[in-house]
């Protein structure tokens, strides 16, 4: 599957200033990606950067800022370093000199709320190597493989760069680098998949959206046939060639119109549905969607979209999600949008409902980070396609693919 810059692994390097962070990211890479500098503090807001593992794939470096800054800007930087956790697959905490402390600490008690996995390295070691007296501290405290380092590449030994790489390899999540197959556990070789894709006012001039893109290389993948329409041309197209195919995939958009055009018995699920199941937390979307049907007056819905795009007079999370819900209902509901990643402005508890967008930009680990402080606080969580699937009365069909019959059957809203 086709991979963007913000879904590949992300791995986090975070440590006190003048720990040779920066440094150590530049050596990695082999270029000069951050600023070097030996005045402390260099680093501010996190940086991102891509480069290529060799024998791994494509990363996302993030070069923070020091976890020990100081004073009132100093510690808005630390919170941004802190919000980066989020966003990673992996953490390294750089330290040196042996300091190992409660900064150290803090960062690590982060990691292990975001249940992310994290290495430790003693940089600078040609200057200060690592002693037994730190090294036992750490291990008694913490499950964690330590590395000795010098991001100084002319007293490096070329074994100090390898067995990090190596590291880095074995402690990434598999499923951050290794994408599942869309539908490959659906369909067999030979299979027809058919894809109806409207091209309306948020279709992107002269190309398709990533989720259709990235189902189309999937069903390749699997040696399948792609056959791509748009919504009206589906009576035409089924009319006329007498093909069924194995599975049908909409726009969630026009899931009413595909219910109406598709058999009953060709499976038919949308593209976000799909990539719910892929990415977001399928359980917790299977729990929160009923809950629509709760809502009342004055409750206040969250629609976290993962990018960041153009706004359109019919835009799918900011205007026609809130007025389905709102017809569906029928009661006064309060709904706030937020794009990208950024912070909420509210509490989570504020919420009834948070409704996650696919996310087909960003990885799986950022949607779950994105959705754990809802599930923590008990506030339901659904999915766009599952969302418009509920409200639009279709919501059983848009899930069989991807749930056991005597499950479905066992779930008396349905």
């Amino acid at each position: 599957m086709t991979k963007g810059k913000d879904s590949k692994p992300h791995i986090g390097i975070f440590g006190r200033r003048n720990n040779g962070k920066s440094s150590l990211i530049n050596n990695l890479s082999g270029q000069n990606i951050s600023i070097v500098s030996t005045i402390a503090g260099t680093t501010t807001d996190p940086v991102k950067k891509s480069f290529e593992i060799t024998g791994f794939g494509p990363v996302v470096l993030i070069d923070t800022a020091g976890i020990d800054d100081e004073g009132t800007l100093g510690n808005k930087r630390i919170e941004k370093s802190f919000e980066a956790i989020k966003t990673i697959d992996l953490g390294i905490l750089v330290i040196a000199n042996n300091q190992f402390g409660d900064f150290e600490k803090n960062i690590i008690e982060k990691f292990g709320f975001y249940e992310t996995p994290f290495i430790i390295v003693h940089n600078k070691s040609d200057i200060e190597a690592l002693s037994h007296e730190t090294k036992e501290i750490i291990k008694s405290q913490y499950p964690v493989e330590i590395i000795e380092y010098s991001s100084i590449f002319e007293k490096q030994s070329s074994i100090d760069r390898e067995a990090l790489i190596e590291l880095i390899k074995k402690k990434v999540p598999e499923n951050s680098y290794k994408s599942k197959s869309l539908i490959g556990d659906l369909v067999s070789y030979g299979d027809i998949v058919l894809l109806i894709t409207p091209i309306d006012i948020e279709a992107p001039v002269g190309r398709l959206i990533l989720p259709q893109v990235q189902m189309i290389r999937d069903i390749l993948d699997n040696d399948c046939t792609a056959i791509v329409v748009k919504e009206r041309e589906v009576d035409s197209f089924l009319k006329k060639t007498g093909i069924k195919p194995k599975l049908a995939i909409t726009d969630s958009q026009i899931f009413l119109k595909a219910d109406a055009s598709i058999p009953r018995e060709i499976p038919l699920t949308g593209f976000s549905v799909v990539l719910a199941r892929l990415k977001g937390d399928f359980d917790n979307y299977l729990k929160g969607t009923p809950k629509i049907s709760e809502l009342k007056d004055g409750d206040r819905v969250l629609l976290l979209e993962s990018c960041t795009h153009h706004v359109s007079c019919d835009d799918i999370g900011r205007v026609k999600i809130p007025r389905w819900i709102s017809n569906f209902t029928g009661k006064k509901i309060e709904y706030d949008v937020v794009s990208g990643l950024d912070a909420l402005n509210r509490n989570i508890k504020d919420y009834s409902l948070v409704i996650q967008c696919g996310g087909c930009m960003i990885t799986r680990k950022q949607i779950l980070n994105r959705l754990k402080p809802a599930i923590d606080a008990g506030v339901p969580v659904t999915n766009y396609g599952m969302a418009i699937a509920w409200v639009q009365g279709i919501y059983k069909r848009a899930i069989e693919p991807f749930v056991d019959k005597d499950d479905i059957d066992n779930l008396n809203y349905l």
